[in-house]
């Protein structure tokens, strides 16, 4: 287990790769149950599922992002003692808001299940997991603040390794002894609770690596005698709450959004379907599907997220304003360079990938809250730059207004639209939310991602897009003669290649991407950008 600190793009990587398996392991979980669960079955899990998601982030969200800020401004100044009463402050503050958060949804389950009452068995049963989750969070914010990713990386992946086979495992295991989809979809929802047991064995594993490693380290313990004043457990929760609270209410932006489309789901489409059975089909291709799929695209902006709270807050700290420009720039424009293209070729491609993934159907919905997520990823890349030019409450703000746009905006779409109309509505609030972010770090320093390129841009990714439907639509109906699966597959590939080389070519034949950029790139996207500027300049 190496202990090298990351840069900006290394650390970014490091998250996003973990992310990406994390995600793609989240995918193997859903597609087996999605098979196990009747619609009811699946609209039980999704309740329970997104109910335990938004209290992990308001358990943990905050705390860590403002751990790693805290973190690393204090190492950058010299003040190494102070960082260590924090994380030694922040540890007791996990393990006392595990016990109470954990209590309560145990506690409330049936009421947070009123419009669902199937679904109390699986919030119980996911509820012991809030025990280590906290902790963890800790954990990771300390080690991400010191600048160490990979150690909150391969605690990820190992939590999604043992939650995913859990999983599958006992709920298979109860379907197979004959048990209906209440207790099915709780035995699913327990799998987390042994991912959270994995989760702290690697980041206990990872805190002893890096004690060890500084009292090895001179300068660090010579930086900890001199390192700052001794600060008291009421000062360090002050500055925490005062920093956390506006990073809580953005951090939950996006698992608010879901909360609210399936904790009212019946309420706001049922008029629209018509019938129960309708509604639960609407919300199982809603939850086991769509928001599963539409989870990809932002993995890199979730890793960027993480990654420049700390090296952003460094910077700012020190006075530096030109390498703050620089890395919020940088962020921008390499989220914009991969993970809208990425959004849009899933959405093209919704079709197939759904299709393979899943049980037929369902793939517009897939579409339509796929192709939200590109607005997104400018949320949570905004909203963590905001962070570490030390303005969370404008990002706070922002996002308490977009809630609200979202919140109102469901209530007269979703009776007229159903699905479409609460997908909407969280576009309009993603939205919403981006543009004022992009106002107020203007207002601090100057950030330049695109300049006089957006429309060129614009055209690759259009044209792009427009290759990955049409290879998607025609290859469909092309393979039909082949058994579905098989041909969802080589439809998925053939149009998500196609997306990425149509991608490529016309982001340089364009003008959409120059040579400064590339050379900012991580290593394969140099790579895969290098021979055709090339050919450009000849």
């Amino acid at each position: 287990m190496s202990l090298k600190k990351d840069s900006l793009i290394r650390g970014t990587i490091i998250l996003a790769a973990a992310a990406l398996i994390a995600r793609f392991l989240g995918i193997f979980q859903r597609v087996p149950l999605d098979y196990m669960l009747t619609e009811a079955g699946g609209a039980y899990f999704t309740a329970a599922n997104n109910i335990y998601l938004l209290l992990l982030v308001v358990a943990t969200a905050g705390i860590p992002s403002t751990i790693s800020k805290m973190i690393a401004e204090r190492h950058a100044q010299g003040r190494v003692a102070e960082a260590r009463d924090i994380y030694r402050a922040a540890l007791l503050f996990g393990i006392v808001t595990g016990v109470i958060v954990s209590g309560a949804l145990f506690v409330c389950a049936p009421l947070l299940a009123r419009d669902n009452p199937g679904a109390a068995a699986s919030i119980r049963a996911i509820a012991p997991a809030l025990l280590l989750f906290p902790v963890i969070a800790m954990m990771r914010g300390y080690f991400q603040g010191r600048q160490y990713m990979t150690a909150g990386g391969v605690s990820q992946i190992v939590e999604q390794i043992l939650r995913v086979v859990t999983s599958v495992a006992l709920a298979f295991a109860l379907l197979s002894w004959g048990y209906g989809d209440e207790r099915v979809a709780a035995a699913a929802s327990a799998g987390t609770i042994f991912g959270a047991v994995g989760a702290f064995a690697v980041m206990l594993a990872y805190a002893v690596k890096l004690r060890r490693a500084d009292a090895a380290d001179r300068r660090h313990a010579a930086a900890v005698r001199r390192g700052g004043r001794k600060l008291r457990y009421g000062d360090i929760y002050r500055e925490i709450f005062r920093l956390s609270v506006p990073i809580v209410l953005t951090s939950m932006t996006v698992q608010f959004f879901y909360y609210f489309d399936t904790q009212f789901f019946y309420r706001l489409t049922e008029s629209y379907y018509g019938t129960r059975e309708l509604t639960n089909a609407a919300l199982d291709i809603l939850g086991m599907k769509a928001q599963t799929i539409a989870g990809i695209p932002p993995i890199l902006a979730v890793a960027l997220s993480q990654s420049i709270i700390p090296v952003i807050s460094s910077a700012y700290a020190t006075g530096n304003m030109r390498e703050v420009s620089r890395q919020a720039s940088l962020v921008l424009r390499i989220v914009i360079f991969t993970g809208v293209p990425i959004a849009l070729a899933l959405t093209a491609a919704a079709p197939s990938v759904t299709g393979l993934l899943y049980t037929p159907g369902g793939s517009g919905v897939v579409a339509a809250l796929t192709a939200g997520t590109v607005l997104q990823i400018v949320m949570m890349t905004t909203n963590s730059t905001l962070f570490g030019l030390g303005k969370p409450r404008q990002a706070m703000y922002h996002t308490l207004t977009g809630m609200a746009v979202k919140a109102a905006l469901s209530a007269a779409f979703g009776p007229a639209l159903g699905v479409y109309g609460l997908i909407l509505a969280s576009t309009v609030g993603f939205l919403w939310i981006s543009w004022f972010n992009v106002l107020s770090i203007r207002k601090v320093v100057p950030i330049s991602v695109l300049g006089s390129r957006w429309l060129p841009y614009t055209g690759a990714v259009l044209l792009a897009s427009a290759a990955g439907f049409g290879i998607d639509f025609a290859g469909l109906r092309l393979l039909e003669d082949l058994p579905f699966k098989l041909a969802c597959l080589f439809t998925a590939a053939a149009s998500c290649a196609a997306s990425a080389a149509a991608y490529l070519v016309f982001m340089v034949l364009f003008g959409a991407v120059t040579r400064d950029d590339a050379a900012s790139f991580p290593g394969p996207l140099k790579k895969l950008f290098a021979p055709l500027l090339r050919i450009r300049a000849r």
